[in-house]
């Protein structure tokens, strides 16, 4: 079941109205089939009862030896048998069941009603008063025939479940013998039926999707919207239109994105202020360790003051994040790849033969070329630094790209792995100290690319070294 369950709000809604509407309607068009194969019951019960009315009253208008004749000759349905017997004894198998007399035209087992009472003539003789011209029972039924063509006897019996006999002896001699049929009842034999089930579901499924889909827009729109937060906090506000409990949290989600653009900008200040107010007594040391006589004393303090600059404009470069403001465009991720490894070979040339490059020769996707280009120096710097090699390979996926660059270093242990990305940490124990740096590659290359929609995980490969994947999306 959990495969065909849909992953989306919308569709889960979708489906769930839909088989309920499919359930609703099957049932009221069953009901309606029901329904019907009553209605046809009784319209097949009265013309049956129609057709032997007719039938006797043909016959019994007929003397004896016509009747077998008229019974060959008259056009009766599939459901009703007829035979003429010119014996006077009940016929042999048929159950002694006598039906009153006033009610054996009607033979659908329900009986007619009786006649009306008889009333004073109005000549004043004896006897009922004829009925009107063109009289009939209520209900439907047809008045008694004359005394002369009322049966003798009239005996009923059931052959089966869905077949019953009757038996009818006509006034001078003989019986008129019946079978009826009654077909079983088939409600689903319509293709009608299929054919509306099909319309009605279609046509309430198309609406259901239609008016799902609108109704779950906003949420859609308020994850897209979260995630360009993610990426950048300039991200263009959410329109405050629609229902009132949509209008309500786009804004919210407004204010909420509106608070950390401005508890972002109100730390990119204090640590600006807090560079600028260092800048001075950094200075300030420096010109005394100028004058210090001991040549190792002054560039041991030389050295820490300028580590202590680096480390300030790497904080400084680190928070403000120039970057996230850069507009993305088509960037050519294979040449942007290329360019950064040229670069780190003419930086390190003693590491020419280790840093290689392996890839399609052209890559478009829509990134920020300066921030990209940052990231990318950040990953390969960190691998010939620690490594002593840089290995990128570029490789085409159906939704963007993926980066993979593997060095020759001792790697990082697994429980360490996830640790190396926050700021100003380095593990010691699988770094060269000598190496120097601040702390702060990883993290700006993750931030850059989380900015971008992607994401950056490290791994130690078997046969020695670490590897980075960078993910990108298309």
């Amino acid at each position: 079941m959990k495969r065909f369950w849909p992953g989306s709000l919308a569709g889960r809604t979708a489906l769930v109205l839909i088989l309920g509407l499919m359930v609703v309607q099957a049932v009221g068009l069953t009901i309606h089939a029901f329904d019907r194969v009553e209605l046809q019951r009784a319209a097949e019960a009265r013309e049956t009862a129609l057709r032997v009315f007719n039938l006797w009253r043909a016959l019994v208008t007929s003397p004896p030896e016509r009747r077998a004749a008229i019974l060959a000759e008259a056009e009766l349905p599939h459901t009703l048998v007829a035979s003429y017997d010119p014996h006077s004894t009940l016929p042999p198998g048929l159950p002694h069941v006598p039906l009153p007399v006033a009610n054996w035209f009607r033979l659908d087992g329900g009986g007619a009603p009786p006649p009306p009472p008889p009333r004073p003539r109005p000549d004043g003789e004896a006897g009922p008063r004829p009925p009107p011209p063109g009289f009939r029972l209520e209900g439907g039924g047809l008045p008694p025939p004359p005394r002369r063509f009322r049966p003798v006897e009239v005996h009923s019996g059931a052959l089966g479940r869905s077949s019953f006999a009757v038996s009818m002896r006509f006034p001078d001699q003989g019986w008129l013998n019946l079978t009826i049929r009654v077909p079983p009842p088939r409600p689903w034999h319509s293709d009608n039926f299929l054919v509306a089930f099909l319309a009605m579901s279609l046509a309430a499924a198309l609406m259901t999707w239609w008016a799902v889909r609108r109704l779950t827009r906003p949420v859609t729109d308020l994850a897209a919207a979260a995630e360009r937060l993610g990426r950048g906090v300039n991200a263009p506000p959410l329109p405050e239109n629609g229902p009132r409990e949509v209008a309500t949290a786009a804004a919210a989600f407004n204010t909420m994105a509106s608070n950390i653009r401005r508890f972002v900008a109100d730390r990119t200040q204090m640590l600006a202020a807090i560079s600028h107010d260092l800048r001075t007594p950094i200075t300030r040391l420096r010109l005394r360790a100028e004058f210090l006589d001991d040549d190792d004393q002054r560039a041991k303090m030389l050295a820490d003051l300028a580590e202590m600059e680096a480390m300030i404009a790497a904080t400084l470069t680190f928070a403000r994040d120039d970057a996230a403001n850069e507009p993305a465009g088509a960037v050519d991720l294979a040449s942007l790849a290329r360019t950064v490894l040229d670069e780190a070979v003419d930086a390190n040339p003693d590491h020419a033969g280790r840093i290689a490059y392996a890839g399609p020769e052209h890559l478009v996707l829509q990134l920020r070329p300066v921030a990209m280009k940052r990231a990318l120096a950040n990953l390969v710097g960190n691998a010939l630094k620690y490594g002593d090699a840089a290995r990128l390979t570029l490789e085409q996926r159906q939704r963007g790209a993926v980066l993979t660059l593997d060095d020759d270093g001792p790697g990082i242990p697994e429980a360490e792995q996830e640790a190396v990305f926050q700021p100003f940490r380095r593990v010691e124990a699988s770094r060269n100290r000598e190496t120097g740096g601040t702390g702060l590659g990883l993290t700006i290359a993750r931030s850059i690319l989380r900015a971008h929609g992607g994401e950056v995980t490290l791994s130690n490969r078997e046969e020695g070294g670490l590897r980075v994947v960078a993910r990108l999306p298309g």
